[in-house]
């Protein structure tokens, strides 16, 4: 049984995060897997995120930046820099992983690429649509690899962080938070899907194949690759305009 850290107490993954996380849409089959340090703690982020004004307008809904020629064989890193880690290596409805960790541990780029969509506004209401605005604060990046790796349920964003803005493997994006449905639970949803430029949708952006065994790879050093894999989502799927039926 994984003991979690939320807040100032400890609870145990099993026991807390099964019925809380249900009523999210996470899944929680499996005893989650344990990642161990991941490196050491990147610079902290420059100041707060500046609140929404009508000069900065939110961008979760807008197509990511255009896409550039991929390229192989790029290093890919986890996703959180932390040393108390876990994740499932399922979800719920729809191919995606949620990473618990503390609020406020920094979430990074996992490979080379491009800012895409940027979301620094907590737009998820109880009583509103489900879906659209689940994750809260959220980063994409655009990989040099053709893939797109996004993150959810943050506390803060950098204020560097911007649409069009490149990137390195390991540059801080934000923070480890519970915005959105997090359900007041400290996690990273994570999720890898194709860009979809100029058609995207959330339905998309929250992930299409299943994150964990690149996880897997990544934790421990490795550098298993999920561009191929995604491709293929991408001739068989197309960009579909609406969330598939449940």
């Amino acid at each position: 049984m994984v003991s979690l850290t939320i807040g100032r107490r400890r609870a145990y993954a099993a026991l807390l995060l099964v019925p809380v996380l249900a009523a999210a849409g996470c899944g929680t089959p499996p005893p989650p897997r344990v990642a161990p340090p991941t490196g050491s703690p990147a610079p902290p982020i420059t100041g707060e995120a500046a609140p929404p004004t009508a000069a900065t307008p939110d961008t979760a809904d807008q197509p990511a930046v255009t896409a550039s020629p991929t390229r192989a064989g790029l290093r890919h890193v986890f996703p959180v820099r932390a040393t108390k880690v876990a994740y499932h290596p399922t979800h719920s409805a729809y191919p995606g992983t949620d990473i618990f960790a503390d609020c406020g541990e920094p979430v990074v780029a996992v490979t080379d690429g491009t800012i895409g969509e940027v979301s620094r506004r907590d737009r998820y209401d109880r009583q509103g649509p489900q879906g659209p605005y689940n994750g809260g604060l959220s980063v994409s990046v655009l990989g040099d690899d053709g893939v797109r790796y996004y993150g959810s349920h943050l506390t803060e964003i950098a204020d560097d962080i911007a649409p069009g803005v490149r990137v390195r493997a390991g540059r801080q994006l934000g923070t480890v938070g519970r915005t959105g449905n997090a359900n007041n639970v400290c996690h990273l949803h994570f999720g890898i899907s194709p860009p979809c430029l100029g058609e995207d949708g959330w339905w998309i952006r929250r992930g299409v194949i299943w994150p964990a065994p690149y996880l897997d790879s990544w934790r421990e050093g490795g550098n298993r690759e999920p561009a191929a894999k995604v491709a293929a989502w991408h001739r068989r799927n197309g960009c579909p305009e609406r969330p598939p039926a449940r």
